[in-house]
């Protein structure tokens, strides 16, 4: 409900998941776009449950927050627009929410959004949850921080400015700031910016070096993460949406490329570093 919308429930929900998840160790926690608020908040809350923090597209300042009268006018104008328009069929309304997030989609992937957006909520609750985004403010906590974090914000981000990213890593204490060369809001495994997603991530959260990653390309490298994962090949398949056969054909490169002849030679590797001993 569209009155649940706030960064009380949404860390609420947070400690819900992971209460109910059982995790019995610390965990790395990724908070994209507006996620990030209520992972900074968690992060203060509970710094001996959190290992990694990484953050992507993400600020401590919603629109309203930031001092610029123009852009909050403008924000209004599109929270106006998603209340007038969001349900209707044709996509014209919601397409100035998707041209926003992912300018550089191909057609298919625009129409993808646009029917997702208007299938997964409705025009009361998505006006309510950009007006509730819109009044996050949570700057107070970011020097509480004291996990090992890793802001990652794309350079030409048309939802969120690149500058908020910067206050993100500014503010929090030893962050690093990775500046991505990316329009989209929500990265494409198209894009340059993707595989230095995937190399960072990993790096940080003490997976494969990117020199042993510089090989291979944005799908590959989502494999990897199954791979690292202990997942099976019918699992990474399906959580890819491609075939079991696409997925030994990949490993096989993988393999190659990481000049290793099994799937346990290339966990140990990717494991430690992309080291070899």
């Amino acid at each position: 409900m569209p009155g649940g919308l706030s960064l009380v429930n949404w860390i609420a929900d947070l400690e819900a998941v992971v209460d109910a998840a059982q995790i019995d160790r610390p965990f790395a926690l990724l908070g994209i776009s507006q996620g990030a608020a209520a992972c900074i908040a968690y992060a203060v809350k509970y710094p001996q449950r959190v290992s990694h923090l990484l953050l992507y597209g993400g600020y401590a300042r919603g629109a309203y927050e930031r001092g610029n009268p123009e852009n909050a006018r403008m924000y209004r104008a599109i929270v106006d627009i998603a209340r007038g328009g969001w349900e209707d069929h044709n996509p014209v309304f919601r397409q100035l929410f998707t041209s926003r997030f992912i300018p550089d989609a191909t057609d298919a992937q625009v129409q993808w959004f646009n029917e997702l957006a208007r299938t997964t909520t409705s025009a009361e609750s998505a006006g309510a949850l950009l007006e509730a985004r819109a009044h996050i403010n949570v700057t107070a906590l970011l020097p509480q921080v004291t996990v090992p974090t890793l802001v990652m914000h794309g350079r030409e981000d048309g939802v969120v400015p690149l500058e908020e990213g910067r206050l993100l890593a500014a503010g929090i204490p030893g962050a690093r700031f990775v500046e991505l060369e990316s329009r989209n809001h929500v990265v494409l495994e198209t894009e340059p910016a993707w595989p230095r997603f995937c190399e960072e991530m990993l790096q940080f959260l003490g997976g494969a070096a990117p020199d042993a990653l510089a090989a291979l390309t944005g799908r590959e490298l989502e494999i990897v993460d199954g791979l690292v994962a202990g997942h099976t090949n019918a699992e990474i398949a399906a959580t890819l949406f491609i075939s079991d056969k696409t997925v030994r054909n990949a490993l096989t490169r993988i393999f190659d490329k990481l000049g290793v002849h099994s799937r346990t030679q290339a966990m140990a590797l990717l494991r430690d570093g992309g080291r070899r001993g």
